[in-house]
């Protein structure tokens, strides 16, 4: 009963860093394909439009 199990946990860092990596690459498709498209077109005119209009340009 005493006695505890020890585990070899050396390849959990590199196993995170490959979950981590991959999430970010999938986000990174997903804004891209976001962005390109008419949708982000449309953003980031609005985006655009309503600082000049802060500014008093627009």
């Amino acid at each position: 009963m005493g006695r505890r199990e020890s585990r070899d946990e050396r390849g959990i860092t590199t196993a995170e860093y490959a979950v981590g990596t991959a999430a970010g690459a999938g986000l990174a498709g997903v804004l891209y394909k976001l962005l390109t498209g008419g949708f982000g077109d449309r953003m980031l005119r609005g985006m655009f439009d309503h600082v000049l209009s802060m500014l008093g340009i627009g």
